[in-house]
């Protein structure tokens, strides 16, 4: 069918649900990648131009996976670019900001964003943009080196408070942290105590308590506990914004809540293996447990569990995250590779495609959380917080033409005359990762991401051809300031450690 000039799609019986409405019966309109008008029998005004029917079904923006590992040097058996931005699409993911890692003896930043835009340019399924690891904080990169980048479009920056060689002591997160204030980056923090989880390390080797299951004993709640309070108040007295990823503790999203009711900017993150999985799975038999194996390790008690997702309903956590950190299970260099000791186990799980259907049908169709909580959280969120709130993450005219279509609701279905999708359970096989296995496997879902809309084209067909897009749809993604969090201009006392 030929479209009409200017208007290349129209989205027709959409239920669009964004961060603060629910509207059913629009029509989406689509033109040079931007949604340009939504309203009632587009058309009728537009009667050449091509159409796609969501039956009534939820039409959500794009997700954005703020929290992404891809083609790492530490991950040599991880996804690469092509492979985990097309499990992206395939899941409703249209934006992902991943990591350009520096090790600690690297001088310069340039190189390292360099080679990082080398592995992207021309792999990926979906828009993209980087955050910056900083491992070895100099004054020239802080002060040199940090706004350069700033004005290419990266405006964020992830610090470590474990891991060696990775980790910074509070005095190095305090001069980063002024940097990142002066230059308007939003600072993210992996909060837990080294010093306890290296003792705790330590003890268990001695009584060879070195299975999988020995990783969630050496990292404790209190470890994330006491550093997530730490790193609130090194952020207070800096008068920085934070994002503390990848929580599980009901502890330190007590401290966040705490923080929040101060008026303090401080953001937290949290990820659906936090929200569906206990430490139980660690204990695994032949090896299995390893597949889980991640940092802050999963919770004992299913109470730290059910502090996450009231932590979603009342807003203490900003975002959702996949945390996608994947290595593969039955390899040398992967999860194996710890076959003797938990210490040896790369950290991290595949997510990045799962992330969106857990969070609907665990979250949305369970009553756990609003369909605008969702969309808040998967999306919306995220594009404010890391400088896209202008382009990503919502529905209305201006904005990139980024959509999720699910599948019609039984309510949906009867109203329009359609049917629901057949509910399934997951099997690895079915997902688009280059990894072998996920943690999600055999759990039913009951809706999944229909089509995937990226800048107005279609990426993503399940019933018709899966994966419809091509490796190099996606593009690099200059990103500005934070437009969800700033400074206060409040200080701990009269001293503003700022003015000159």
């Amino acid at each position: 069918m030929k479209a009409t000039p200017g208007i290349d799609l129209i989205i027709i019986n959409a239920t669009v649900a964004t961060a603060s409405d629910v509207v059913p019966n629009q029509d989406i309109a689509i033109s040079g990648g931007k949604i340009v008008l939504l309203g009632q029998n587009l058309p009728a005004l537009f009667p050449s131009a091509a159409t796609l029917d969501a039956e009534g079904a939820y039409v959500t923006p794009g997700g954005v996976d703020s929290h992404v590992h891809l083609q790492q040097d530490n991950s040599p058996t991880g996804d690469t670019w092509e492979s985990g931005t097309r499990s992206a699409i395939a899941g409703g993911t249209t934006t992902v900001l991943a990591f350009a890692s520096q090790k600690r003896t690297d001088k310069s930043l340039f190189p390292v964003v360099e080679e990082y835009h080398r592995r992207a340019t021309g792999q990926a399924y979906c828009d993209y943009g980087f955050h910056l690891i900083l491992t070895n904080p100099t004054p020239n990169i802080l002060d040199g080196e940090l706004p350069v980048l700033v004005s290419s479009g990266i405006s964020s920056v992830k610090l470590y408070m474990t891991y060696q060689p990775m980790r910074l002591g509070d005095g190095e997160i305090l001069d980063v942290m002024e940097s990142t204030r002066r230059l308007g980056m939003t600072t993210m923090i992996h909060a837990e105590n080294h010093e306890m989880i290296q003792w705790m390390t330590e003890k268990l080797e001695a009584r060879r308590r070195t299975e999988p299951y020995g990783h969630a004993l050496a990292r404790p709640n209190i470890a994330e506990d006491e550093a997530t309070y730490r790193v609130i108040s090194l952020s207070e007295l800096a008068d920085v914004p934070i994002l503390i990823v990848h929580m599980s503790s009901k502890l330190a999203a007590a401290h966040v809540r705490a923080a929040q009711t101060r008026l303090l900017p401080v953001h937290a993150e949290t990820c659906p293996h936090y929200l569906f999985f206990t430490s139980e799975r660690l204990k695994g038999e032949n090896f299995e447990g390893a597949k889980c194996v991640c940092s802050p390790a999963l919770r004992e008690d299913p109470m730290d569990l059910e502090a996450m997702w009231a932590g979603l309903a009342n807003s203490t956590f900003t975002t959702v995250s996949s945390d996608h950190a994947p290595s593969k299970f039955d390899h040398p260099l992967g999860k194996k590779k710890g076959t003797s000791s938990f210490t040896q186990i790369p950290n991290g799980l595949p997510g990045l495609e799962t992330r969106l259907p857990t969070m609907f049908c665990g979250g949305v169709l369970t009553g756990r959380i609003s369909i605008q909580k969702f969309v808040e959280l998967t999306s919306s969120n995220p594009a404010k917080l890391y400088g896209l709130g202008s382009t990503k993450g919502t529905i209305q005219p201006g904005f990139d033409a980024d959509l999720t279509i699910w599948y019609p609701s039984p309510e949906q279905a009867a109203s329009h005359g359609t049917s629901v999708m057949k509910p399934f359970q997951l099997s690895n096989d079915m997902l688009h990762h280059d990894i072998d296995y996920t943690p999600f496997e055999g759990m039913e879902f009951t809706n999944w991401p229909r089509y995937t809309i990226l800048r107005g084209q279609t990426v993503w067909n399940r019933d018709a051809g899966g994966i419809v897009g091509s490796k190099g749809d996606g593009a690099f993604l200059k990103r500005g300031p934070s437009s969800l969090s700033k400074p206060r201009n409040v200080f701990v006392n009269e001293f503003n450690p700022y003015s000159s």
